[in-house]
């Protein structure tokens, strides 16, 4: 029993948040979803504020599509929020076991979606994570769930740079690239959502290369539906890197609804708006290049350089999104396999003593510290103890410069290392060469190469 009311019956679901539970309100006699957000005294901070906003904001709604959040409680040291039970299934799930949406079907239920985003825009929140994750649907109906990672325009955090949040594939082409979310880039998430669900699949295939598909959606053409299909040309001004172009939200609602009742769209298709080559925002360049030769080693505080290099990188972009999408279907690619404690400390001089899981915590911890006390007046270097592939993957020197290059310093806040796979979590503030200012938090995958570690990746 939950702080003397809710009885919990079973598991229905599993996020990046939390586990969802379907419990009885035993005062209502209703049922209601119950998510365990985590133990309040070990929890991350972040996570418990953000089930705090998830709360307020949801609450501040008052919509028939919009899942209703009723309570946040606490229960021997374990934070839960209480929401309305939808008794159905994701978009997302929806379009995985039956298929693409037909066209008068996907108007409808993003129709719905698209009139709850009107409400919370015209309450002053941008829900910033529109996909088809966080749209249930029951009884031919859909509701948007999820608020999150939403903020008031009035929340002084909306208006930081570098700072991005969201699923990769659903994320409008000025937050990809560092800007301030708004209620124009719930649009965009809205048109990519639409893509999926009258494709079966994402507009955007994130995969391995997450910096890859990031820069696609900053500077290169929006994917398309054939010209024929009944909503084509809505995704044209819907998935618009123009955002002065891009429709708003509430005309974008009465579109869908004139081809949910079988109306012929009003939007001709046209060709989306030529790329620019200009770099946005913190979004580095991605095109591979040949890795530079690389200088002798150095001992000592050399290797302190390795554990946040490229991951630093792609943290302006996509920080905030490992932390608040984590576990959904439009999530990152599965974590790397993990690597045995015995694995992480084997060494290849035979006479070397062992590495013990103290040493390389101790290690992995002065990693980050050594690094961002050097990386903004060295980044040669520090790009130098990325693995060969992720330097690859970073576009090479010049990619990697295209964040670093804009940052004045970086100073670490807090550091988590875990030795039995090889993973850092750490909290970095930002200071960027325009005054600009932001927080982000990182997880970085290692390995071992040469007897060195390397940043092989996120974990």
């Amino acid at each position: 029993m939950i702080a003397g009311r809710y009885r919990l019956e079973r598991q229905i679901g599993r996020g990046g948040s939390g586990t969802v539970h379907l419990a009885v309100d035993e005062v209502l006699g209703r049922q209601v979803a119950i998510k365990r957000i985590g133990l309040i005294p070990g929890s991350d901070s972040a996570e418990l504020e953000r089930a705090e906003r998830e709360a307020r904001l949801a609450a501040a709604l008052n919509h028939p599509h919009v899942v209703s959040v009723f309570d946040l409680v606490d229960e021997e040291d374990v934070r839960w929020l209480v929401m309305e039970y939808v008794d159905g299934q994701t978009l997302s799930e929806r379009v995985r076991t039956s298929g693409p949406l037909d066209a008068t079907e996907a108007a409808t239920l993003l129709a719905q979606t698209a009139d709850a985003l009107v409400e919370a825009h015209e309450h002053g929140i941008v829900h910033r994570d529109v996909k088809p994750s966080n749209i249930m649907i029951a009884g031919g109906g859909a509701k948007l769930n999820d608020f999150g990672i939403a903020r008031s325009e009035d929340d002084p955090s909306l208006t930081q740079t570098g700072l991005v949040t969201g699923s990769p594939a659903y994320l409008a082409p000025e937050v990809a690239s560092g800007s301030s979310a708004t209620a124009a880039s719930d649009v965009w998430s809205l048109g990519a959502t639409l893509y999926h669900a009258v494709t079966g699949k994402p507009p955007y295939d994130v995969g391995d290369n997450l910096i890859g598909a990031l820069y696609k959606i900053v500077h290169e053409d929006p994917p398309r539906l054939p010209e024929d299909h009944p909503m084509a040309g809505l995704l044209t001004v819907m998935m618009n890197r123009d955002v002065d172009a891009r429709w708003s939200m509430p005309r974008v609602r009465d579109e869908l609804a004139r081809i949910a009742r079988g109306q012929r769209s009003t939007v001709v298709p046209a060709p989306a708006p030529a790329p620019t080559r200009e770099a946005t925002g913190t979004m580095p360049y991605v095109a591979a290049s040949p890795p530079p030769d690389r200088p002798a080693r150095r001992n000592g505080a050399r290797w302190g350089w390795l554990a946040a290099a490229a991951a630093l990188a792609v943290a302006a972009v996509v920080a905030a999104y490992v932390w608040a999408g984590r576990g959904t279907p439009e999530a990152l690619p599965d974590e790397q396999q993990t690597r045995t404690a015995e694995s992480s400390g084997t060494t290849t001089g035979s006479s070397a003593p062992p590495v013990t899981a103290a040493d390389t915590r101790r290690q992995m911890d002065a990693f980050i510290t050594s690094y961002l006390s050097t990386v903004t007046s060295d980044p040669r270097a520090a790009f130098e103890q990325l693995t060969p592939e992720f330097q690859d993957a970073s576009g090479g020197f010049e990619g990697y410069m295209g964040w670093w290059g804009k940052v004045q310093s970086a100073s670490l806040a807090d550091v988590a290392s875990d030795p039995s796979d090889l993973t850092v979590g750490y909290t970095v503030d930002y200071v960027m060469k325009s005054g600009a200012r932001s927080t982000q938090r990182v997880r970085l995958q290692l390995e071992r190469l040469d007897d060195e570690l390397r940043i092989a990746g996120e974990g």
